[in-house]
């Protein structure tokens, strides 16, 4: 193993992302780079390799709410857009093809599908990134951004499968058998603490009980993983194993993309062909647009979710490196799209960065692409003359909606973007309606109802941010108030008008004390 790698991809990495964009993209120069420098991977690389791509399929199926992905605009908007991308991809190539582009002229009808296939997924890593830094993963796009993002993970795994080409061993129907286990998986879960016998547990089931148990049955082990991860979801210290594992995977995916570089080096023919790949993007932006609006979400929420979704993947270039091992397409694509899916990640970076803007600018005039019935979440709401709205139903929320139903019975709404949230309130007696409270439907009434009152109650600052500032613009008379995690939000919070701020932290020690002294005094 060639250390010099390490240093080269780290600074490269870093490079990317003081610039704003993914470290990915500096690693994949990094590879051109050591190939350039004669440093070639070895074993080492491709056994690190292979197990980023393991654990990445392991960790997106802890993540798989089988029930998130049955919304039609999941699993069908998934499913329509990956037709129609492929469909006009491969029209857009055979016409590259024709016109005599270099390596385009040379590829037959079924690789020109497979290229095109590779094209028509959008980065999970990249979307899910550009979602966190803006606070709306659980707004209604984002959490339909996710969930088709997932969906197409779940195609690539199944294309991973069937390029295997290996028949199973009749004992794979044992596997089935890990159905009943689940439960006392859990239970080793459970007891693994959460440090070093945690992550160990994860490698254990992502790379042993899924990926070789798998392969030793005939069954592709990348898919093993994914079901494993499946299969442990459910359970609540799934997302504790996720966090665990999350930083691991994405160290071995390093070797994933150092490899692309490093195998094949750079030539201008490549860097042609990613360029016009890059320029028919749009294609892909607006099938998503025209595909989201048909499943009933307004325009806005459309465009917020099709600009997430607005670059290649990663996982493209995954089915891409096994259509290139069976020798389905030229192992010369590789390098094509990998290039490709760096410089859509160069230009989606500013674009989801001024999301919001470009949605004020280009959405009412696209406007008529929405239907006449909009999606339940996106439909205006009524607040029912209340004139206390709680954003944010979780501890927070339920402990300030409480004390202001005590305070002004009947005139209290709470509001929460997340289904089970609001079922559970519900069920415990709480007015709480649906809704993404970012959303203008769901904003607007606080401006022309009784509304006097506004918190926020929402864990995410940045969203925190953007709902204190809408409603200071259409109600400057309303009393805003937040919470937040650190001073810093707070003093962020403040400068926009909301007050009162509660850091929770500080408001958490001075309860504590209060009821520890309050018991003593009583006591005594």
């Amino acid at each position: 193993m060639d250390p010099t790698w390490i240093p080269v991809a780290f600074v490269l990495g870093l490079a990317a992302r003081l610039v704003g964009l993914p470290p990915l993209v500096g690693f994949l120069v990094a590879g051109f780079v050591l190939n350039g420098m004669g440093v070639e991977g070895g074993v080492v690389l491709d056994r690190l390799k292979d197990t980023g791509v393991t654990l990445l399929l392991f960790t997106i199926g802890l993540k798989l709410r089988i029930g998130s992905l049955l919304r039609p605009e999941v699993w069908a908007g998934a499913t329509v857009h990956m037709l129609l991308t492929v469909l006009v991809f491969s029209v857009a190539l055979f016409g590259l093809g024709a016109a005599g582009l270099p390596m385009v002229a040379h590829l037959d009808p079924p690789r020109v599908v497979l290229v095109a296939f590779a094209l028509s997924f959008s980065s999970t890593v990249f979307a899910i990134k550009a979602l966190e830094a803006s606070g709306e993963g659980g707004a209604l796009f984002g959490r339909t951004a996710i969930g088709i993002l997932i969906v197409q993970d779940v195609f690539a795994v199944l294309f991973l499968a069937v390029a295997a080409g290996n028949a199973p061993s009749p004992y794979a129907l044992l596997l089935f058998l890990l159905i009943p286990l689940r439960p006392v998986l859990n239970w080793v879960l459970e007891r693994a603490g959460h440090g070093e016998l945690l992550i160990l547990l994860g490698a254990m089931l992502g790379l042993g009980l899924g990926y070789s148990l798998f392969e030793s049955l005939g069954v592709k082990g990348d898919l093993g993983a994914l079901i494993v991860g499946v299969l442990l979801a459910p359970y609540a210290k799934s997302g504790e194993l996720y966090k665990a594992l999350i930083g691991f995977k994405d160290l071995f995916l390093v070797a994933f993309f150092l490899d692309i570089g490093m195998d094949k080096g750079l030539d201008l023919d490549p860097l042609l062909i990613a360029l016009v790949l890059t320029a028919i993007l749009p294609l892909k932006v607006a099938l998503y647009l025209g595909v989201l609006t048909r499943f009933r979400m307004r325009v806005q929420s459309s465009l917020h979710a099709s600009l997430a979704l607005a670059n290649f993947s990663e996982f493209g270039l995954i089915v891409a490196a096994v259509a290139v091992s069976v020798g389905w397409i030229p192992s010369e694509w590789l390098v094509v799209l990998a290039l490709a899916t760096s410089l859509t990640f160069v230009l989606a970076s500013p674009l989801n960065a001024s999301s919001h803007r470009i949605v004020a600018r280009f959405g009412p005039s696209l406007s008529t692409l929405e239907t006449a019935r909009l999606h339940p979440e996106e439909e205006p709401v009524d607040l029912g003359g209340a004139q206390v709205v709680i954003v944010g139903m979780g501890r927070v929320g339920v402990g300030a909606y409480e004390e202001a139903e005590r305070r002004r019975p009947g005139r209290v709404i709470g509001m929460d973007r997340d289904p089970v949230t609001v079922q559970r309130n519900q069920d415990a007696g709480r007015r709480v309606v649906l809704g993404d409270p970012g959303g203008e439907n769901r904003i607007r009434p606080v401006g022309e109802d009784d509304v006097d009152t506004l918190l926020i109650a929402v864990d995410d600052h940045a969203a925190a941010l953007r709902l204190a500032r809408r409603v200071r613009e259409i109600r400057p008379d309303a009393t805003v108030a937040a919470t937040a995690r650190f001073d810093d939000e707070v003093q962020a919070l403040r400068e926009i008008g909301a007050d009162p701020v509660s850091n929770m932290f500080d408001d958490a020690g001075a309860g504590l004390a209060i009821h520890t002294l309050a018991d003593a005094a009583a006591d005594g």
